[in-house]
């Protein structure tokens, strides 16, 4: 297959994952056992994602002028990301932390930084571009000028709703949604967009209530219970988890490659659930020996 050109715009990270044996209560400390730096950002992430699924991979988005910048271009340079549209600004570059539990459960905070100074006037599409997408840790503003020359381009769109920390998901403009070929929400995102109880929501039901307002097809990840779609829910793939810090970015970063390869939405979510599986089993310093011909090996 030809490699597909994929833009991801959006969020570029450092992120600060400390080991604990829970995640701490409130005014709670907790003794860590371990603290590791490592790339991240929904952006960066499914940049990375979609290289090692053999797209062409061009990140858009924006660093400071720190040390943490370095970490991050010299990683998209490493993963074979093209990086020309990353610019620099003043002040400091986007991270988080993230606690992580013993049995690969985590939370977050992030500090967007940099990435609130993203400027998406000053993005060009590849050449060949098959897909845009997108997330909600850059502002909405954003994203819709982009959702917006995509479509005159017709290029398709892939909106990442992304819930940060406990913090409910962010309104959408219906303009946004209604340019959007695919919406990927988790359960909790879901339940916020249709004001929902996400202990009750049925996830098909909630599929087609969502796709009503988008453009195309909704996915709604359900962690180990697998992926709804308005007509299915898939299974996920059963591993021994490591950690699911980044999984959904690495579902997502297989799913558009698969799918920019014109294949269908059963084959490209059957894919991104054997990768994101195989993301969960594997030791983060070894993540990059996840390719897409290891993915097939695995089907």
């Amino acid at each position: 297959m030809a490699e597909p050109a994929i833009l991801i715009a959006g969020s570029l990270h450092l992120d600060v994952l400390v080991a604990a044996p829970h995640l701490p209560r409130m005014d709670e400390t907790v003794t860590g056992l371990g603290v590791t730096y490592a790339f991240g950002g929904k952006g960066g992430n499914q940049a990375v994602a979609c290289a090692r699924m053999g797209a062409k991979s061009h990140m858009a988005g924006a660093v400071g002028h720190d040390s943490f910048a370095a970490t991050i271009l010299s990683t998209l340079d490493r993963e074979g990301v093209d990086r020309s549209q990353v610019a620099r600004v003043e002040g400091a570059s986007g991270m988080s932390v993230a606690i992580t539990e013993p049995d690969g459960g985590y939370g977050a905070v992030i500090v967007s930084a940099a990435n609130l100074q993203f400027d998406p006037a000053r993005v060009a599409f590849p050449r060949g571009c098959d897909v845009l997408i997108l997330q909600n840790e850059v502002p909405e503003a954003a994203n819709l000028f982009l959702a917006r020359r995509a479509a005159s381009a017709g290029i398709r769109v892939v909106l990442i709703r992304v819930v940060l920390n406990a913090a409910p998901a962010r309104p959408m403009s219906p303009e946004l949604l209604g340019l959007t070929d695919l919406l990927i929400v988790n359960k909790g995102e879901a339940a916020a967009l249709t004001g929902q109880d996400a202990d009750t929501l049925s996830p098909m039901g909630t599929a087609r209530a969502l796709e009503d307002q988008v453009a195309g097809n909704v996915l709604i990840t359900l962690g180990r219970h697998g992926v709804a779609s308005v007509d299915d829910i898939y299974p996920a793939t059963p591993v021994r988890v490591i950690s699911t810090h980044g999984a959904g970015d690495a579902f997502t970063g297989a799913l558009a490659t698969l799918w920019a390869q014109d294949a269908t939405m059963v084959e490209a979510i059957s894919f991104a659930q054997t990768a994101a599986a195989l993301h969960c089993a594997t030791p983060p310093d070894q993540r990059h020996s996840i390719t897409a011909a290891r993915v097939r090996l695995h089907l």
